[in-house]
Order: structure tokens, then C-alpha cells, then sequence
């Protein structure tokens, strides 16, 4: 670590939690950000502020003027850009030291799975069960840890899976992949905008939790938040030993 990298996590390197082993164990993490948008963005923000070395951007879609009312990476001067590409350039602003690697997705399952095999944490910031599914199988292949959220209109949820361990449900678990499942986006339901920020924030706190084995993270465990109310639940996940996906992974 320079002097000027000293200087900027300073704050963090504070923490006798993180100290100058934990920022440097930063440095040298790679996380890989499936998404760009409403969890994305704050995700990939403080991710990047926090000095996590490494991060792959993937996202298939182009700035829309409608997306700038909470994917907070965007600028309105980038509107039409590649996600990707707004999302790199704003990061490179805040921290010009992170390496940014960018995938234009939506990629395939082989893509996929070497995508997650070359990261050491995998962030679900999809808004889609078909992506959620793939994200998913291919983190069981892997055996990578996956940080996965979801809001709409006033609700988010968070989750973290770990295939390492032994116990641990996947997202199949909680959701199984089935025709009947209904599919709800922002984009027929709503979403206020701090609801979307906050889960993408927590979801970069889980992150950097499960890279330095911090804390307790909700490993096998399901938040809801209910931002009207602000009731906030923690549900326990069970593995399911029939499941499709990581049923027989032990």
C-alpha cells in the first residue's frame, strides 16, 4: 500500500477489525457486479470507495433517462452510453486506482461460469429470476459466494449464499426455478429510489463482510425490509437436500 492509498482508507485502516491486513486483503479482492442498475450502482460505488481492488462490471443495457432517478453510477451526460462504460468512467472518478474490468452481458452459461470462477465474491444486482437462476447455478459450480438482492416499490430483500459451506441454501432453495413464477420489475411495479439504494448499499457491506470474514453475514439467513414501516425481518433459510442445484453438492 502507498502512502496516498494509506491516506484514502484511513478511515477504514482505523478499525482494529480491518487494520492494514483486512484493507490490504481489499486490495487484492476481485468482485464480480452482474447488473448496473438500481443495486448496482451504490453497490460498485462503495465498493470501489472502499478499496476493493478488482471489480468486472457486466450489464447489457444503455443509460435511459428514466434509469438516472435511481441508478446513481449515471450521469445525465451519459445518457445512451453503455452501463458498462458510464459505470467505469464514474468509478475511475472516484478511485482511480480500482481495476475495472467490463463484460457486455447478458453472457452466456460458459461465460458466465468463467466470469465467476476468476472473481473471489459474486454480487447479484439482476432484476431478473432467469438471470438470478444462472447467477446462481454458476456460483454452486464454483463454489463462490453470492450476495444477492431485490427491492420493489417500498421492499428489498438481501441474502447471502455460500456454496463453501456446507449448510448453506442457494437462491434455488429459497426460489425454485419453476414456469410458475411470476416475474414483477420496477418498471410495471415502481421503486422508490432510496429503497433500491439502501439494499445495493447492504449489499456492498455483505460483500466486504464474506471477503474478510467479518461479523455475521447473512449467510443462510433472509432480510426483508419494509421501508414504510421500517420493519426489518431476519428470517433463517434452510438448505433443501432435494434441491436441483446444490442438492448434491456434498
Amino acid at each position: 500500500m502507498n502512502d496516498q492509498q494509506l491516506q484514502r482508507y484511513s478511515r477504514q485502516i482505523l478499525m482494529p477489525q480491518i487494520d492494514f491486513d483486512g484493507q490490504q486483503k481489499l486490495l487484492q479482492s476481485h468482485a464480480l457486479i452482474i447488473g448496473l442498475g438500481g443495486l448496482g450502482s451504490p453497490a460498485s460505488l462503495y465498493l470501489a470507495s472502499a478499496g476493493v481492488g478488482h471489480l468486472t462490471l457486466v450489464d447489457f443495457d444503455t443509460v435511459e433517462l428514466s434509469n438516472l432517478q435511481r441508478q446513481i453510477i449515471h450521469r445525465t451526460a451519459d445518457l445512451g452510453r453503455p452501463k458498462i462504460e458510464s459505470a467505469r468512467d464514474n468509478l475511475h472518478a472516484i478511485n482511480p486506482d480500482t481495476r475495472i474490468d467490463t463484460l457486455p452481458g447478458p453472457l452466456e452459461d460458459d461465460t458466465l461460469l468463467a466470469a465467476v470462477q476468476r472473481a473471489d465474491i459474486i454480487l447479484d444486482c439482476t432484476d431478473n429470476f432467469a438471470a438470478r437462476h444462472a447467477i446462481n447455478r454458476a456460483c454452486i459450480a464454483a463454489l463462490k459466494p453470492l450476495v444477492s438482492a431485490a427491492a420493489i416499490r417500498f421492499e428489498g430483500q438481501l441474502a447471502v449464499f455460500d456454496p463453501r459451506d456446507a449448510s448453506s441454501p442457494c437462491y434455488h432453495c429459497l426460489y425454485p426455478e419453476t414456469a410458475e413464477t411470476e416475474q414483477e420489475t420496477c418498471t410495471q411495479n415502481g421503486i422508490l429510489s432510496p429503497v433500491v439504494g439502501s439494499m445495493g448499499t447492504l449489499q456492498a457491506l455483505e460483500a466486504i463482510k464474506v471477503l474478510l470474514n467479518l461479523g455475521e453475514p447473512l449467510r443462510g439467513r433472509l432480510m426483508l425490509f419494509d421501508a414504510l414501516s421500517f420493519d426489518i425481518r431476519i428470517l433463517k433459510l434452510k438448505r433443501d437436500p432435494h434441491c436441483a442445484v446444490c442438492g448434491a453438492r456434498h
